[in-house]
């Protein structure tokens, strides 16, 4: 059994040298992904198309070819290379464990738990209104992120 202040005793040891609970460090920022979101907004009518939520704090502009894998500014701010998720459906997608098919119609990863199936409510969702530059980039997002098996 630990002391009851042996693990503050450990950060201690551990952050010596930074003589705070903070520290300063240079940081890259994503120019452009207000406006990304702000278009999202206006194209899904501010709401996730699968869930109808509306509240803005609960949805998530997620980028199909993400951020760090687009190969242009142009790409990463294109309107098509998004879908307005609510959180859960976002962190569900840009983990590969769900993506969607060129119907528009969602599909679980294996991976996918049986609690996270049951919370999603895959089969009980519309499938999403996809244009064709919807459906080239969600091609990419099946072949090199989702995890289907």
């Amino acid at each position: 059994m630990s002391l009851p202040t042996h693990p503050f005793e450990e950060y201690l040891a551990e952050c010596a040298y930074l003589g705070d609970t903070e520290y300063d460090r240079i940081q890259k920022f994503r120019i452009g992904q207000d406006k990304f979101r702000n278009a999202l907004l206006t194209y899904w009518n501010s709401q996730c198309p699968l869930t109808g939520i509306t509240e803005p704090d609960l949805l998530r502009a997620s980028h199909i070819i993400p951020w760090a894998r687009c190969e242009s500014d142009a790409e990463r701010l294109n309107l098509y290379n998004g879908l307005l998720l609510s959180s859960l459906w976002d962190a569900a997608f840009d983990a590969g464990l769900l993506s969607f098919d060129d119907h528009g119609r969602a599909i679980a990863s294996p991976m996918l738990s049986a609690a996270a199936l049951a919370e999603l409510k895959i089969d009980a969702v519309p499938p999403l209104p996809l244009s064709a530059e919807h459906r080239i980039r969600l091609k990419w997002h099946r072949e090199e992120i989702w995890l289907g098996g």
